[in-house]
C-alpha cells in the first residue's frame, strides 16, 4: 500500500482540534511550555507573565485552522453550556484589520450575569459577571459551515466571586478531595509523586428518531418528551434491540459522532444498542474528572448536531416515551492518588490493601450520611419519570459491594483480622475447544444506584440530560469530608506514637458497624427492598421537591463550607434555581399538554365522531339493521372526548394556581384519556406520529 493510498487512522487525527500539550510544545517557548504544562498537570498557579505568549500561540493555532472568533465556553446553572463570540479583528488605522488576542482576553471575560439563573446571587441591576480561563481543560475548535471558533473552557463567577456555574464548585471539590488524599498518603507513609485527582467515565444513553417525526411533534420540540402517545403492541418485550446489530443509518451517525469527538480529544470508546427500540449508548475511557464533565457536555451538543446531518433527531430527555425504558447517564467515579495509582482498585489481595479499604469505607460512610444529598444531585423533572421504574435504580440510595467486598467488611466488622479474600476462579464454558474464562469475584448488580464495579463506583441514577458536574461535586465533597475526619484521627494517633495499623482497623470497624445499613446486594426493584429500606431508616425521596430540601440541611451547609466547595449563600441559591427550574418545566409542559389536546387532538376526535355518526345513520337507513358494535365505538369515542374536554378544563384551572403537583396530576389524567382515544381513532386521522412510527422507523 502506498503512502498516498493509506487510509487515515484515528491516531492521525485524534485531538487535532484541541490546543493540548503536544500542540503547545510546537507553539510556545520552552519556558512558557514548561510553566503552563506544570500548572495543568499539578493544578498549580499559572504564571501571569506567560499569558500574552499563550494567547498569541492559541490565536495563531486557531487561525491556522480557520477560526475567526473566540469564546469563553462556560457552564451556567441552566445545566447547558453558554458562549459569546468575539472576533480576533482589530482596526489597523489604515482601513484594514489585524488579528489580535491578548493575555487579558484569554484569562478573563465579562458576560452579562443578570440573565443567567443565580438564585438571587445576582440581581438584574447588578449584572457584572466574570468568566475565567481554566487551563486544566484545553481550548478546542468548533467547526462551522463557514469557519471555526476557538472555545476556551472557563469558570463563571459574580462580581464578589460567588460561583454562578457548575465548573467552579467542581474544581473546588476536586481540590478538596485531592487535599485529603494527600493527607492520607502522608499519614500512611505512601510516597507522593503528583497531584491526586478524581476520575470520571460518563456513559450516555440517548434516543434517535427520524427528524420528520420529531418536527411533527411539538411536545418533543418544546419539552424533549412526548406528552401523549399510546404504547405500541411491540416495543422492548423481546429484548431484541439490546446489543443487536446496529442499523446502517444509525451506525453512520455513530461513526460520524466518533470522528467529531475524537478530533475534539474526547476518548469515546463504546457504542451499542440499548434496551428500548431507538435507544443507544456511548461511553468514554476514564479521564480527569474536569475533562470528563467538559467532554460529556460537548458530546451531548455534538450528538444533536450530527443527528441533524443524518436526518435524525437526538433525544436526551430522561423519558421521551412513556411505558418503555428511559435514558440515564452512568457516572463512573474513582480517585487517582498522589502516588499515581487508582485508590479504588482492590489489588490481588484487597484484605491487605489498607489504602483501598480506607477509601471504600469512606465512600460507605459518606453515602450513608448524605444519601438524601446524593439523591438531590440527580433530581429533575425529567428524572422523576424514570427513577423507580424497572429501567433505573429507585430513589432509595444504597450501595452494592458484591460477594468479595461484602465478605471483607464482615471480617472487619467482627474485628478478628482479615484472613482471606474470596477469589473469582474460572468459568467452565462446556466446549473443549474454548479456553476457560476468568470470573470476577463479584457479579454486577444493574439495579443498584451506587455500585462498586471492580475499580470504581458507578452512580447509575443520573439522568441522561443532566450535567455530570452536580453529582460529582457531591461525591467529591462528601468523601473528602469523611477522609478529612479519618486523617484527623490518624494524625492524632501518629502524634501520640500509637500503632497506625490498629488505629486504621478501629476506624474501619466503627464505620462498618455504624453505616452498613446502606449496603444492599439484592434486587433494588422489589417492593420487599422498599419495605426493608424503610426499616433501615434510608430516605426514599420520590420527587424533586422532596429531594432538593437536602441542599439546605445545616449538616450539608457545614460540610460544604468546611471543604471550601460552596458557601451557605451559594448552596441556598442552587436550591432556589433548581426548584424554580422544576416548577417552570412542570408549568410549561402542562400548558402545552392542554393546548395540544384542545387545538390539535380533540378537534380530530370530534370530526371522527361526526363521520362515525353519519356512517351509522346511512348504513342503518339502508340495511334497516342496528349496528351494535359501531354504536358502541361511537359511544366510547364520545365518552372519552367528553372526558378529555373536562380534563383540559381541570388542567386549565390547575395552571391558574401554583401547585406543581396538581399540574402533574392533571397532565397524567389527560394523557391517559388522549392515549385511549389514539387507540379508537383511525391511524391515518391521528394528528401526531405514533410511537410505533417514531421508535421503529430510523
Amino acid at each position: 500500500m502506498t503512502a498516498e493510498s493509506r487510509q487515515e487512522t484515528v491516531a492521525d487525527y485524534y485531538g487535532e482540534n484541541v490546543f493540548g500539550l503536544k500542540v503547545m510544545r510546537n507553539y510556545l517557548s520552552e519556558k512558557a511550555y514548561k510553566s503552563l504544562s506544570e500548572a495543568i498537570k499539578n493544578n498549580g498557579p499559572l504564571d501571569p507573565s506567560i499569558a500574552d505568549e499563550v494567547a498569541e500561540a492559541m490565536k495563531n493555532w486557531a487561525v491556522s485552522k480557520g477560526a475567526t472568533h473566540y469564546t469563553h465556553w462556560f457552564q451556567p446553572l441552566t445545566g447547558l453550556t453558554a458562549e459569546k463570540h468575539d472576533s480576533f479583528i482589530e482596526l489597523d488605522g489604515e482601513g484594514g484589520v489585524i488579528l489580535e488576542f491578548s493575555g487579558d482576553a484569554l484569562i478573563q471575560g465579562e458576560p452579562d450575569a443578570s440573565s443567567f439563573p443565580s438564585g438571587g446571587l445576582r440581581p438584574t441591576f447588578e449584572a457584572r459577571g466574570y468568566t475565567g480561563w481554566d487551563p486544566t481543560s484545553p481550548a478546542f475548535i468548533k467547526e462551522g459551515s463557514q469557519g471555526a471558533t476557538l472555545c476556551i473552557p472557563t469558570y463563571f463567577v459574580g462580581w464578589n466571586g460567588e460561583a454562578l456555574d457548575k465548573k467552579t464548585p467542581l474544581l473546588r471539590s476536586m481540590k478538596s478531595i485531592s487535599r485529603q488524599a494527600f493527607r492520607l498518603a502522608k499519614v500512611l507513609g505512601i510516597k507522593t509523586a503528583q497531584t491526586a485527582f478524581s476520575t470520571l467515565g460518563g456513559e450516555q444513553e440517548y434516543f434517535l428518531i427520524d427528524s420528520d417525526f420529531y418536527n411533527e411533534r411539538i411536545d418533543l420540540v418544546q419539552t424533549g418528551r412526548t406528552l401523549f402517545g399510546k404504547e405500541p403492541a411491540k416495543h422492548q418485550q423481546m429484548a431484541d434491540h439490546y446489543f443487536g446489530a446496529i442499523k446502517e443509518r444509525v451506525i453512520g451517525f455513530m461513526e460520524d459522532l466518533d470522528r467529531e469527538m475524537w478530533k475534539l480529544g474526547a476518548p469515546l470508546k463504546t457504542r451499542h444498542n440499548e434496551v428500548a427500540p431507538g435507544q443507544f449508548e456511548v461511553a468514554p475511557i476514564f479521564e480527569n474528572q474536569n475533562l470528563g464533565v467538559d467532554h460529556n457536555m460537548l458530546t451531548m451538543e455534538v450528538m444533536q448536531k450530527v443527528a441533524k446531518r443524518h436526518g435524525l433527531a437526538c433525544l436526551l430527555h430522561e423519558k421521551p416515551f412513556a411505558g418503555i425504558n428511559g435514558s440515564g447517564k452512568h457516572c463512573n467515579w474513582s480517585v487517582t492518588g498522589p502516588d499515581g495509582k487508582n485508590w479504588l482498585s482492590p489489588g490481588d489481595n484487597p484484605h491487605e490493601n489498607e489504602r483501598f479499604l480506607i477509601m471504600l469505607c469512606s465512600v460507605i460512610k459518606a453515602v450513608d450520611e448524605h444519601a438524601a444529598l446524593l439523591r438531590s444531585s440527580i433530581a429533575s423533572a425529567g428524572n422523576d419519570h424514570r427513577l423507580g421504574s424497572h429501567e433505573a435504580p429507585p430513589a432509595i440510595i444504597s450501595i452494592y459491594l458484591g460477594d468479595q467486598l461484602n465478605d471483607i467488611i464482615e471480617q472487619i466488622e467482627k474485628g478478628a483480622g482479615m484472613k482471606s479474600s474470596k477469589k473469582g476462579g474460572t468459568l467452565a464454558v462446556g466446549v473443549d475447544s474454548l479456553p476457560a474464562m476468568p470470573r470476577h469475584a463479584s457479579d454486577r448488580n444493574r439495579t443498584s444506584p451506587f455500585a462498586f464495579t471492580g475499580s470504581k463506583f458507578e452512580f447509575r441514577a443520573v439522568g441522561s440530560a443532566a450535567s455530570l458536574a452536580g453529582p460529582n461535586i457531591v461525591i467529591n465533597t462528601i468523601v473528602a469530608g469523611v477522609l478529612d475526619e479519618i486523617c484527623g484521627k490518624l494524625e492524632k494517633a501518629k502524634k501520640a506514637n500509637k500503632n497506625i495499623n490498629k488505629a486504621v482497623q478501629q476506624i474501619l470497624q466503627d464505620i462498618i458497624k455504624n453505616h452498613k445499613r446502606i449496603i444492599f446486594n439484592g434486587d433494588n426493584y422489589t417492593e420487599a427492598w422498599v419495605k426493608e429500606a424503610k426499616k433501615r431508616g434510608l430516605p426514599n425521596l420520590k420527587t424533586t421537591p422532596e429531594a432538593l430540601k437536602a441542599i439546605k440541611d445545616p449538616a450539608v451547609i457545614k460540610l460544604f463550607e468546611e471543604q471550601k466547595v460552596l458557601s451557605k449563600t451559594e448552596l441556598v441559591s442552587r436550591y432556589d434555581v433548581y426548584m424554580e427550574t422544576y416548577e417552570t418545566i412542570i408549568r410549561y409542559e402542562a400548558g402545552l399538554a392542554a393546548d395540544m389536546a384542545k387545538t390539535t387532538i380533540i378537534p380530530v376526535v370530534m370530526d371522527y365522531q361526526i363521520e362515525l355518526a353519519e356512517m351509522i345513520k346511512a348504513v342503518e337507513g339502508i340495511n334497516k339493521t342496528k349496528l351494535t358494535a359501531s354504536r358502541k365505538l361511537l359511544k366510547d369515542v364520545s365518552q372519552e372526548a367528553e372526558k378529555a374536554l373536562m380534563s383540559v378544563s381541570n388542567l386549565g384551572t390547575a395552571l391558574k394556581g401554583s401547585s406543581a403537583q396538581k399540574m402533574k396530576s392533571g397532565m397524567e389524567e389527560l394523557r391517559e384519556i388522549i392515549d385511549t382515544l389514539e387507540g379508537l381513532v383511525p391511524a391515518d386521522s391521528w394528528p401526531l406520529p405514533s410511537y410505533a412510527e417514531m421508535l421503529f422507523i430510523t
